[in-house]
């Protein structure tokens, strides 16, 4: 049985939520494992010589009993006795799994930044960027709150998509990627909507520019062409409420947000029109939203 299937057999066992398979050189060493039966055995054993092999197989193997706790701690003290060895290299990105794991997301973080630290150009440093990026993810507010740990997120799916292109873990931080701008714009559209309502429309207008040039391949792109048409409109600029509007119908024809901005527009006389000069236009030159 290879460790792919090992974490797969752990997760079904235990219910521990596994985020892939660590390429570890060396996982399995032929050694014999002393067996931990308790806290007391594993505080003992910082104070012993024991090689850091031994320290290694043994957090393998809770780790792969599921015992995750004692498995975090056992790799802990591997690093702090045998600091820049092989096996603390290993430990480290096996603190950083195991720790996310467990849901202890800022363990998971931090061992993996130190790893990254330490070992920049390890063939492991793609999965320590995608644990960061997940234990972000798993983090994320709803839109009402800051979106700080969102930006995060955001920021280390963008590095490891950047630096590793063609990781095994590139896929599954694209499709986390496309959900964090969906919710960073759900963020802009909420602020948006408040200023709006508040007819501070300078201010709304600026949040939904946001989100027309910075996601504007999101399901809120719609609304906030309408929401431009609006503010525009109110604020009697309406060569830019038409192109809005106009820009909208182009992209999303059937959509209800179009015929609320053509029924506003033509309720004052006017219909869509594009200004080719205007910002709204040149943001959408070249893109395909669809």
């Amino acid at each position: 049985m290879n460790w792919r299937q090992k974490d797969e057999q752990v997760a079904l066992e235990t219910g521990q939520p596994t985020i892939g398979i660590l390429k570890i050189a060396a996982l399995a060493i032929p050694l014999a494992l002393a067996a931990c039966s308790s806290k007391d055995d594993l505080d003992d054993l910082a104070l012993n010589d024991t090689p850091p092999e031994v320290l290694y197989n043994e957090g393998l193997a809770l780790r792969a009993q599921g015992k995750l706790a004692p498995a975090s701690k056992k790799f802990e003290e591997l690093d702090k006795l045998y600091p820049y060895s092989e096996y603390a290299k290993k430990s480290l990105v096996n603190m950083a799994y195991v720790n996310f794991s467990r849901g202890k997301y800022a363990e998971a973080i931090s061992a993996a930044r130190r790893f990254l630290t330490l070992y920049p150009g390890n063939e492991d440093a793609a999965y320590a960027l995608y644990i960061i990026g997940q234990s972000y993810f798993r983090q994320m507010p709803d839109i009402t709150r800051d979106q700080e740990t969102t930006e995060k997120a955001r920021a280390a799916f963008n590095e490891l998509l950047q630096r590793y292109p063609d990781s095994e873990y590139a896929s599954d931080a694209e499709a986390k990627l496309r959900i964090v701008q969906d919710q960073l714009g759900g963020k802009e559209m909420q602020v948006g909507r408040y200023y709006l309502e508040k007819r501070n429309y300078i201010a709304a207008i600026n949040r939904f520019k946001t989100v027309v040039i910075h996601y504007q391949t999101t399901r809120h792109v719609e609304e906030a062409l309408f929401r431009l048409t609006e503010g525009y409109y109110a604020l009697g600029v309406v060569s830019e409420a038409q192109t809005a509007a106009a820009v909208l119908g182009h992209n999303f024809p059937d959509s209800q947000w179009y015929k609320d901005a053509y029924s506003l527009l033509n309720k004052g006389g006017y219909e869509p029109s594009e200004d080719s000069g205007s910002w709204i236009s040149k943001a959408f030159r070249g893109i395909n939203v669809f």
